[in-house]
């Protein structure tokens, strides 16, 4: 309306009439209420923190702050303000027929199945970084990051071995086949260990597709926006990321619990089947205190350590 009255000359009552709008329409001006404005500034506030969060996870960080607000309400205003993230939309692929993918063979409760992949980083002077995250595809958890110039087979055991030491053994692993998870020397400890292994068909990432989209979160709200200096700083940076996404970012898989909301919940409800069952709470679990020598010693020996109940008596569907 503007552009017309500026470039034919006429007044705005002549040219609403000759487009047949209404001039009531041409001196609208939008109303926020109090509460909406703070909406909108707590929005914006969330929205900093986490710049990579879309307003379906927002909304749900709204909510446990006080908030009673549905998700069409924060999208229109997420709209509004201009908020949307641009993804790149990807070509889907196949899903695949190897009997060991996540979909195939999925985990049935926690500590059943852990999938581990490698992620690979450059510091500002171009030195190489790997990273080796490990996920409870159950719970959603990330139990490590580790961040290392390069891994071999025995430093994924070492890694592994102090995940068991603290946890307790799951009962399979899932991974691709690089040197590093289909070495001699993982195969033969983890056999050694009682763990079973699920290695995906080469070439088909998204049969482990639990850690894959774990990493992708990863890349995505952490590794794209730092700029490393050293690998103990991208050590620091990636485990305060990893404690933030355990501990305080919602998942959408997990009815917006947190992951370790979500472990908790179940490690009540297998408390609460442990005492109907008669069976201490603790079975599954290292039987001392997790991270002394001899607690590793005791659960890191087969033949002293006997395999969790819950893993020997059913297998993965």
């Amino acid at each position: 309306m503007a552009y017309l009255c500026g470039r034919l000359g006429y007044s705005q009552r002549r040219i609403c009439r000759a487009v047949g709008q209404a001039r009531s329409s041409q001196r609208y001006r939008q109303y926020l209420p109090a509460d909406e404005r703070a909406l909108i500034e707590d929005m914006h506030r969330l929205a900093l923190r986490w710049p990579r969060f879309g307003y379906p996870r927002i909304a749900a960080l709204l909510r446990r702050e006080g908030w009673r607000v549905n998700v069409k309400r924060v999208h229109r205003l997420w709209k509004a303000e201009g908020l949307q993230i641009r993804k790149k939309q990807r070509r889907r692929r196949r899903l695949g027929s190897g009997v060991n993918a996540c979909h195939r063979r999925r985990p049935r409760h926690k500590d059943h199945v852990w999938g581990y992949d490698f992620l690979s980083d450059r510091t500002e002077g171009g030195g190489a970084l790997k990273l080796l995250t490990v996920v409870d595809e159950y719970t959603r958890e990330c139990l490590t990051v580790e961040v290392a110039r390069k891994f071999t087979g025995r430093n994924v055991v070492e890694v592994l071995g102090e995940l068991f030491a603290i946890r307790g053994r799951p009962g399979y692993l899932r991974s691709d086949n690089g040197p590093e998870f289909a070495s001699r020397a993982v195969r033969k400890w983890l056999k050694a260990m009682g763990v079973g292994t699920l290695f995906i068909e080469p070439g088909s990432p998204w049969e482990n597709g639990y850690v894959e989209s774990f990493n992708g979160r990863l890349r995505d709200e952490c590794l794209s926006g730092e700029l490393f200096l050293s690998r103990r700083e991208a050590k620091y940076v990636v485990d305060r990321w990893r404690l933030d996404y355990n501990d305080r970012r919602p998942h959408s898989r997990l009815g917006w619990l947190t992951p370790a909301q979500f472990a908790a919940s179940c490690e009540q409800r297998r408390a609460a089947r442990c005492r109907g069952r008669r069976l201490p709470a603790t079975a599954g679990r290292p039987c001392v205190p997790p991270g002394s020598a001899s607690g590793f010693a005791l659960w890191a020996t087969p033949d002293k350590s006997p395999h969790p109940p819950e893993h020997t008596e059913e297998a993965v569907t």
